[in-house]
């Protein structure tokens, strides 16, 4: 990425609240009083992208994405925090409305990415810049991204190419088709991921997001089927465009699977598509700090900075790890866990240099140990390094309860205290935050290498029950992560399991709600959550946006069931 178009995407990064129409204006704020056509397209370009950092924030695409599943939970921690008016609680539950404030931040996040992108496209032709082709693509494409997700999420698509008249809303098949259009339309003129890295829309990108919308179409179109038959001609298209990425020689599996998710993963050639997060772009991710506990301290630097008890993963989705390694525990698989403090394994080592000092990654259960602060700063060795031991509930003035995390978690009272849940630590803790909630550094994937291989294997399952064809592209990925002893291989492969593999292999990365409404199981019951209700597999239309399109009767139909 030129350095001009990175000073633009930074610029527009923290870009205040999101509107909820169509027609928003974008504002040239330089202090120049002549921009080049360059510069000019740079800065066109650049907002298109700029609110990916809050439409993929933990409290908006995270808390839809994984806290309405089976695999995390956010109970009113202490009948203090996280209480939020029960907007939680309802979203793990199935009881969410259309006024809950999470819906529409990221609503009004998308559908202002989809208005940016109309403003770059429309903006682009006249300049004279040699990346116009690129940039236009780019915007084009990106547009039918946002609107992929809310199709995804909300069932609807807008279509708008003239800044001055209404959007056409589509659903269904119509949606799908209006989509897969756009992708394949901007393919030609995109570039790829050696040329601009991963946090811009490439070649590669678009394949992967193919074979992702292919993969779901079916049930795109047709939301509420109570059995959904996946055509061998979307499935083609699966297997077709996941050929393309893995004979690309662009992309590697990662050997070291929470390299994926660390603080330099911005090169990590498993990433095909990526939010860039990087410090010198002023990335503010906080999915490291959500679901720490409060006496949790990452960094020796910052005594400041510390995690939120936010969410714990469900006992219900720990258990398909220990089922699947029965009497073995589940951190023999490395996706599960990385050990960085050899306290856990020797007790003795209480003393460590403070370069050195990492916590833990993965799933986090037990008694948890780390920086102990006392009076805003850290205990030191006599030597003068960073003293390590076992934490306890110290800012929740319980220095008597040690933060021990249980597998139990659920919305009584015991079942919501602090230390309840074994919790996720996957993305890196950001090496700059002096809070805990500011400058998150690790590139949030929207699309790895993984899923492709994964997604191919689905639609090799789906077409024709070809499971040797579709194991052989799971164990890839198992065998693939061998910093440590990798995962063993599997030996059978049906949808079941291939649905619990793609839950241990891509866990907190915001792909569990999508991946339960095609597997069939989002109607089902888990920890806390006995709705069946089919018409929650999409979420409600925000109600203020419904009420401001009542200027235009039956513009704007909100979805059956709310």
């Amino acid at each position: 990425m030129n350095k001009t178009l990175l000073a633009a995407i930074t610029s527009l990064l923290f870009i205040g609240s999101a509107c909820t129409t169509l027609n928003e204006e974008i504002l040239d704020e330089s202090h120049k009083t002549k921009q080049s056509d360059q510069e000019a397209a740079d800065g066109t370009i650049a907002p298109v992208y700029a609110l990916l950092p809050e439409i993929y924030k933990h409290t908006n695409y995270f808390a839809i994405q994984e806290i309405s599943t089976d695999e995390a939970i956010l109970p009113y921690r202490g009948g203090t925090d996280w209480g939020d008016n029960g907007i939680y609680i309802a979203m793990h539950q199935h009881t969410h409305t259309s006024t809950d404030p999470n819906l529409k931040s990221t609503w009004d996040n998308l559908v202002q990415s989809v208005s940016r992108s109309i403003t770059a496209i429309n903006t682009l032709p006249t300049l004279k810049s040699e990346n116009v082709p690129t940039y236009l693509a780019e915007a084009r494409g990106m547009r039918a991204f946002y609107n992929m997700l809310l199709l995804d999420l909300f069932g609807v698509a807008f279509v708008k190419d003239d800044i001055g008249k209404t959007s056409t809303i589509l659903r269904g098949n119509d949606a799908v088709k209006y989509i897969e259009s756009e992708f394949l339309a901007v393919e030609p003129n995109l570039q790829v991921r050696s040329a601009v890295g991963s946090g811009r829309l490439t070649k590669g990108a678009i394949y992967g997001l193919l074979a992702r919308l292919y993969l779901n179409a079916q049930v795109y179109r047709d939301r509420y089927a109570t059995t959904v038959n996946f055509p061998a001609e979307d499935m083609d298209k699966v297997i077709s465009y996941c050929d393309k990425i893995i004979s690309s020689g662009q992309y590697q599996l990662s050997a070291d699977y929470f390299s994926i998710f660390g603080n330099n993963n911005h090169d990590n050639s498993e990433l095909i598509f990526a939010v860039d997060q990087r410090p010198n772009l002023n990335g503010h991710n906080r999915l490291a700090y959500f679901s720490l506990s409060g006496d949790q301290f990452p960094l020796a630097a910052y005594p400041a900075a510390n995690g939120t008890d936010g969410p714990a993963i469900t006992s219900d989705f720990y258990k398909t790890w220990t089922q699947a390694y029965g009497t073995d525990d589940p951190k023999k698989d490395p996706r599960f866990y990385q050990e960085n403090m050899s306290v856990y394994s020797n007790a003795g080592d209480t003393c460590v240099a403070d370069k050195d000092y990492k916590i833990n990654r993965g799933i986090l259960r037990g008694q948890q140990y780390g920086a102990i602060r006392v009076n805003g700063v850290f205990l030191r060795c006599p030597d003068g390094r960073l003293k390590v031991g076992k934490l306890t509930n110290a800012t929740r003035n319980r220095a008597d309860l040690p933060v021990n995390f249980t597998e139990t978690i659920d919305f009584t009272t015991a079942g919501s205290n602090y230390s309840t849940g074994y919790r996720v630590e996957k993305y890196e803790f950001s090496s700059s935050s002096n809070t805990g909630r500011n400058n998150g550094e690790a590139d949030i994937s929207i699309v790895r290498l993984a899923d492709i291989y994964l997604m191919r294997a689905e639609a090799k399952l789906r077409k024709n029950n070809d499971a040797a064809a579709a194991l052989a592209d799971v164990n890839a990925v198992r065998a693939a992560r061998t910093k440590t002893t990798p995962p063993p291989a599997l030996t059978s492969m049906t949808l079941d399991l291939l649905f619990r593999e793609r839950g241990f292999e891509f866990y907190w990365e915001m792909l569990r709600r999508t991946d339960m409404v095609r597997f069939g199981k989002y109607e089902g019951t888990w920890t806390e959550k006995t709705n069946s209700d089919p018409k929650k597999r999409i979420f409600p239309i925000p109600q203020t946006t419904i009420d401001g399109s009542s200027n235009l009767p039956g513009y704007l139909v909100q979805n059956p069931g709310y």
